[in-house]
C-alpha cells in the first residue's frame, strides 16, 4: 500500500508534477519533530510575505510512500556564508519553498538560522543537504549527516544527497546504504545522489534494490542530458538541475534565448527556468541578488510553446560547466 504524503495519485515507477501551494503542506504533511526546531530566535522582522502562487511539485519515490518536492528551489551553494542567512530568509519571503543548502561552502549554519527565525511554519520548507565526497562510506556518512543536522539546527531534513560518486574511492554504494538507512529510521524523508552518471546509478539499484529519488546534475539548454534523463523516467528518478542558467554565462546571452525572452517580456533566465519546468525538471537556481531571485521565482504565469520548447532543446551541445560524474571528486 502507498502513503501519500500529498494528495495527487502516486504510480510506481512514474513521476507526476501538479500544483501546490504551502497550505497543502500544512494541513497534509508532517514536518519534523518539535525537538528538532530548537529554541525560536526572534521571527524575521520583515511584515509581509508575498502571495503564494500554487507552484509545480515533483513527487519522490521513498521507499513506501511518496514525498513531494516544489519543483522550483533556491540553492546556496558558493553564496559567502555572511550573506546566506539574509539570501535565504529573502527566498523565503518571495515564495521559496525548497532550499538546497551544503556543508562545502560552510553555509548550513547560516540555512539552519533562516529557518529559525522566518516566519514560514518548518512543515512547509522542504530542506535538502548533501554528503561532502571526503566523507563516502557507511559510519563516514552516517557521521556527515549528524554533523549537518547539528549545523543545521534540525533534527531531520527532507532530502539527503550523495555530493558525487568518487568513483576512485569506490565507496558510493556504503554510502548509499547509509543514506537509506536514514531515510528507514525517518531522519530523512527521501534520499538522493548528485552528480551520478548511468553507470553509477545502476550500480546502486543492482546492489542495493533501490533508486534513488533524485539525481541532482549539471541540466540546461546547453547540456540537454536526454540519454540520463531516459534513465531517471525508465527508474523512476527524479531530475533536479544544478546550474540550470548554465551559470548564467553565454546562454543568457544566446540569440535565441533572447528572442523567446522578448516575445514574452521576460528575463533570459525566466524562460530557461520556464524550460525546465516543462521538461518535468527540477531546479534550484541561485543568486545571493534579491532582485534576481525574486525574478527567478516569477515563472509560474506563463508557458513557452512547444516550438519555443523545441527551440531550446536545439541549442544542445553537450557544455558542461562543471565536472562529469566519472571525473569528481
Amino acid at each position: 500500500m502507498v502513503r501519500l504524503m500529498f494528495a495527487p495519485p502516486w504510480r510506481s515507477h512514474k513521476l507526476s508534477v501538479f500544483a501546490w501551494h504551502p497550505a497543502d503542506a500544512a494541513a497534509q504533511t508532517p514536518g519534523p519533530p518539535a525537538s528538532s526546531r530548537g529554541a525560536r530566535p526572534a521571527r524575521d522582522a520583515t511584515p509581509e510575505r508575498a502571495a503564494q502562487p500554487r507552484q509545480p511539485v515533483t513527487l519522490l519515490s521513498a521507499g513506501t510512500h511518496a514525498v513531494a518536492m516544489p519543483q522550483l528551489g533556491y540553492g546556496v551553494h558558493q553564496i559567502p556564508a555572511h550573506r546566506c542567512r539574509e539570501a535565504t530568509l529573502h527566498a523565503l519571503r518571495t515564495g521559496y519553498r525548497a532550499i538546497d543548502s551544503t556543508s562545502v561552502d560552510d553555509n548550513e549554519p547560516a540555512v539552519g538560522a533562516a529557518l529559525r527565525t522566518t516566519d514560514v511554519p518548518r512543515n512547509e520548507i522542504f530542506l535538502t543537504t548533501k554528503v561532502c565526497n571526503d566523507r563516502h562510506g557507511y559510519d563516514q556518512t552516517l557521521a556527515a549527516f549528524e554533523a549537518s543536522s547539528k549545523r543545521l539546527g534540525q533534527g531531520a531534513v527532507d532530502l539527503l544527497l550523495i555530493h558525487g560518486p568518487c568513483p576512485q574511492q569506490e565507496r558510493y554504494v556504503d554510502s548509499w546504504r547509509a543514506v537509506l538507512r536514514l531515510r528507514d529510521e525517518g531522519r530523512i524523508r527521501a534520499a538522493g545522489v548528485t552528480n551520478f552518471g548511468i553507470r553509477h546509478l545502476q550500480r546502486l539499484i543492482d546492489e542495493t534494490g533501490e533508486a534513488p529519488a533524485v539525481n541532482q546534475v549539471e541540466l540546461h539548454p546547453y547540456l540537454t542530458r536526454t540519454q540520463l534523463r531516459a534513465f531517471h523516467a525508465e527508474h523512476g528518478i527524479a531530475t533536479q538541475a544544478w546550474g540550470p542558467l548554465a551559470r548564467g554565462g553565454r546562454l543568457l546571452r544566446d540569440p535565441v534565448v533572447v528572442a523567446i525572452a522578448r516575445e514574452h517580456a521576460r528575463t533570459p533566465a525566466q524562460v530557461v527556468l520556464r524550460w525546465h519546468l516543462q521538461h518535468g525538471n527540477a531546479a534550484i537556481p541561485k543568486s545571493a541578488d534579491p532582485a534576481r531571485a525574486t525574478q527567478n521565482f516569477a515563472i509560474f504565469d506563463f508557458e513557452l510553446t512547444p516550438d519555443q520548447v523545441a527551440a531550446l532543446d536545439a541549442l544542445d551541445r553537450g557544455e558542461l560547466t562543471g565536472a562529469a560524474p566519472a571525473t569528481t571528486t
